[in-house]
């Protein structure tokens, strides 16, 4: 299942020694009694529960029902994710006009609009829906405040799957705003009459400006009962930004399209440390290592740890044999899977 993506531990030649760190994050030395330079991999990091829980609702679909399985738009931002499925028997569309009627459909774990869901049932297609958990909720509190009479306005970047199914709620009635600067533009026709949400995958930092700002230019807007930043972003940005405390280069494995690992080379650059997104071990240029002693490794929430290994077996041949991990943050939310594959992975294990 899952760890057919996921991959396993690659058996690499880089000595692995875990960091136990306690409260806190102690200096760590940059090369060891034999000169050899530091790779420090920090967790949490790569897939969340959502993640999993969407590339195991395509997994399941493709067993339960043959290939092929229709999925709209990429199922989470992961170039070496969507190939592997694809590989299965997966066919990935833009537009609900791709997929035959009645075949099987999956949305993606961003979520869709209304519209689409409609478009859906007029072809009669039979959905699946692995829309993260956390994004539904966004969902839900953008209902709540359309039938308030509130405009909306929602924090994140207008293209991204997620802003268009959330905006998609009460398209009338929501204003996307991106940064402070924009912020600081906006009108609204009753400044009295408010509402923000956030996509889930954004920086802490960035969002905590934004909400500030217009908490500052409206002080009756209203908000989520609860931080809409989901728990995985938040934990793997806090881990990156410890991990900046102990190295000079962070390399965040995801890929391009990846809005929450775009977010943690952001978070790694506002503290101080040099960062780069690589889409895998291919991407890594001896030139950027020059004389860097120490790497910081993580990945974002829809990279596989196979990924990882990679990276880290490559950096082992560049010289950095000596590999430790990190360990800052516990998780272990899971979400569950829809009725009718939660009852064939059932059915499936009795055999």
């Amino acid at each position: 299942m899952l760890t057919q993506i996921q991959g396993q531990r690659a058996n690499g030649q880089a000595s692995r020694e875990p960091a136990n760190h306690g409260g806190g994050v102690p200096g760590i030395p940059r090369t060891n009694g034999n000169g050899q330079k530091l790779l420090m991999r920090v967790r949490p990091r790569g897939f969340c529960a959502g993640v999993v829980r969407a590339v195991d609702i395509v997994e399941l679909a493709l067993e339960a029902f043959g290939s092929p399985v229709y999925v709209h738009h990429e199922i989470v931002h992961n170039r070496y994710v969507v190939e592997q499925l694809r590989r299965r028997g997966a066919i990935f569309v833009e537009t609900i006009r791709e997929v035959p009627e009645g075949a099987v459909l999956v949305f993606s774990a961003h979520g869709v609009p209304p519209r689409v869901r409609e478009e859906a049932q007029e072809r009669r297609l039979k959905v699946i829906d692995a829309t993260c958990p956390l994004v539904t909720k966004v969902h839900l509190e953008a209902l709540r405040f359309a039938r308030e009479e509130r405009t909306l306005i929602l924090i994140g970047h207008r293209d991204h799957q997620e802003i268009v199914g959330t905006s998609g709620e009460a398209p009338d009635r929501t204003v996307v705003v991106g940064t402070v600067e924009e912020a600081d533009q906006l009108e609204v026709a009753d400044p009295t009459r408010l509402a923000y949400l956030t996509q889930t995958t954004l920086s802490m930092y960035d969002t905590q400006e934004i909400v500030a700002r217009l908490r500052q230019r409206f002080p009756t807007i209203a908000g989520p009962a609860s931080d809409d930043i989901c728990y995985a972003t938040q934990n793997r940005q806090e881990a990156v930004e410890a991990l900046a405390r102990e190295v000079e280069l962070i390399l965040v494995v995801g890929s391009a399209n990846s809005s929450n690992s775009n977010r943690l080379v952001e978070v790694a650059q506002r503290a101080g440390v040099r960062s780069r997104l690589i889409e895998d071990a291919n991407d890594i240029q001896a030139e950027w290592l020059g004389d860097t002693r120490s790497v910081g490794l993580t990945a974002g929430a829809s990279a596989p740890e196979i990924l990882v290994e990679q990276v880290s077996q490559k950096l082992a041949s560049l010289g950095y044999t000596d590999q430790r991990d990190l360990d800052l943050i516990n998780e272990d939310v899971r979400f569950t899977l829809p009725p009718e594959l939660a009852a064939h992975r059932e059915a499936s294990a009795r055999v």
